[in-house]
């Protein structure tokens, strides 16, 4: 059986699907034809249901969730791995950070910012630091600190490996979201999860996330043995930086989601009920390798 498989050219997806996609493991009968593409694309296809199993930004998941459930494995999820948003402007960055969660004065509210997509996580988070920061141009992630630099946004919203090279560009960070996030839920932040189609067989959506875990778990006992294939989709090529990034977004969390997992999706989703950022959903979020 051949299953349509989407995941981000970025290593912390790599590093979780190489043993799955290359066969270093068991894959029970099952085969993948696999898209690559930026998260914002992938959350796209999702809601046009183009997938059989995805990753998706868990801001999005709450658009998809009638045609989807979310799988127990797969995840990224951390404490300290948030997006940061940044400025060209030393001066502003210092201005802005002290009014996340506040009230921002009017002479900001009408900043350009650049996102990764409407639908990402990461500007769900700058929505509940900076309600008032509206005026937003969306852009593919990797090419956010370039058009900071080049004057045509005010501030950008970035993620994956660019937290670890905007300052090595002379961009300065206004506040990290993640942090922002743990501050105030006690949580770490769900950033992606995986999910499958409910249109599949149970047995099959079973086996899928079992898959998964062992994918995961070998990349852990042999966290070389992808090390080409992770550098060929990489946008920085440094070995250092692919692993620093593998570090912050493939955990614990990433072999299963577990309980605290579980309540940090849950409190997103609260909190996004509560603001009326996305539709409510009588579906179980939960069903996937999660018991």
């Amino acid at each position: 059986m051949k299953l349509s498989l989407g995941f981000s050219p970025c290593p912390n997806d790599t590093f979780i699907f190489d043993a799955l996609i290359h066969h270093k493991i068991d894959t029970e009968g099952l085969d993948f034809e696999v898209e690559y593409h930026d998260v914002e694309t992938l959350n796209q296809k999702a809601f046009k249901k183009e997938l059989a199993i995805t990753k998706l930004s868990y801001h999005a998941f709450a658009y998809a969730v009638e045609h989807y459930e979310l799988l127990g494995a797969g995840s990224a999820l951390g404490f300290s791995v948030g997006p940061l948003l940044i400025a060209k402007n030393r001066d502003l960055a210092q201005q802005l950070s002290a009014y996340a969660g506040e009230v921002l004065p009017e002479e900001f509210q009408n900043l350009k910012i650049g996102i990764p997509g409407k639908y990402t996580t990461a500007n769900f988070l700058l929505g509940l630091a900076y309600p008032q920061l509206q005026n937003k141009e969306i852009l593919v992630f990797s090419d956010i600190e370039s058009a900071l630099l080049k004057g045509h946004i005010d501030l950008g919203l970035i993620i994956h490996e660019n937290r670890f090279t905007y300052h090595d560009k002379g961009l300065f960070k206004v506040v990290d979201l993640g942090d922002f996030w743990e501050k105030t839920t006690e949580s770490p932040i769900p950033l992606g999860g995986i999910v499958i189609s409910r249109d599949l067989p149970n047995e099959t959506k079973d086996k899928v996330n079992r898959l998964i875990r062992k994918s995961v778990e070998y990349a852990f006992a042999n966290p070389k043995s992808g090390l080409e294939y992770i550098r060929s989709h990489a946008q920085e090529m440094e070995e250092s930086v692919m692993y620093k990034h593998i570090e912050l977004y493939v955990n614990q969390y990433s072999i299963d989601l577990g309980q605290l997992g579980k309540k940090a999706i849950t409190s997103m989703f609260d909190r996004a009920y509560e603001l009326n950022i996305v539709p409510k959903t009588e579906k179980n979020i939960f069903l996937i390798g999660n018991d």
